[in-house]
C-alpha cells in the first residue's frame, strides 16, 4: 500500500482508539471536568474519522488506493 494510504488507514485506526478511550474514560470518571475531556476526545475522534474516510473515498475514486 502507498505510504499516503497507510497514513489514512492509521488515522482511522487512531480515531477508533480515541472513541474506545472516550467510552472507557467516561464510564469511570468521577467529575464533570473529565466528562468534558472525554466528550472533546469523542467529538474530535468522530471528526477525524469522518475526514479520513472521505479522503480514503477520494483516493479510491481516483484509483490511487492500492
Amino acid at each position: 500500500m502507498k505510504p499516503c494510504n497507510d497514513a489514512i488507514t492509521e488515522t482511522i485506526s487512531l480515531a477508533e482508539t480515541m472513541l474506545l478511550l472516550s467510552d472507557k474514560g467516561d464510564s469511570v470518571r468521577e467529575d464533570d471536568g473529565c466528562g468534558i475531556l472525554y466528550g472533546v476526545i469523542r467529538d474530535s475522534a468522530y471528526k477525524i474519522k469522518k475526514m479520513a474516510e472521505a479522503e480514503m473515498k477520494n483516493h479510491i475514486r481516483n484509483n490511487t488506493w492500492r
